[in-house]
């Protein structure tokens, strides 16, 4: 019996790169989504993506200093979306609100990070567009 080749999953749990986060992190396509943008996000930070991280960063809440250090010995270990929560009450359709979990090794030592992301979507020349703003940490 032959295994076939498949192509690379992607970082963010998607079946392959290509077909997932990867349009989104070479700029080929807008997230249509506030999750779709976190998972890419994720997947930038797995691949090292400074540039990405950037600008899909609300210039409002923007690091000015880099976002990933050459220097920290961290490895991405896996994303679980908790939930996409539109908040329709308020109809705010320009503002969404994603929980995930991120596990990760830093210095050989296992984490996690579990964080409520609040995203904006704001027009641009290329259409509407989501930004990660900032997030809270649940107990």
């Amino acid at each position: 019996m032959s295994k076939s080749k498949s192509p690379a999953a992607c970082p963010c749990g998607g079946p392959s790169f290509a077909a997932c986060c990867g349009p989104y992190i070479e700029g080929a396509a807008l997230a249509p989504t506030a999750e779709t943008l976190m998972r890419s996000r994720y997947s930038a930070y797995c691949l090292g993506k400074e540039a990405y991280l950037q600008a899909t960063w609300h210039a409002s809440t923007r690091p000015k200093e880099p976002i990933i250090s050459s220097n920290e010995k961290l490895q991405w270990l896996g994303l679980e979306v908790k939930s996409a929560l539109r908040l329709r009450q308020r109809k705010a359709d320009n503002e969404d609100f994603v929980e995930f979990v991120a596990r990760f090794r830093l210095n050989g030592r296992g984490q996690r990070l579990h964080e409520v992301s609040r995203f904006l979507r704001e027009s641009s020349p290329e259409g509407p567009r989501w930004f990660y703003v900032d997030g809270t940490f649940p107990e």
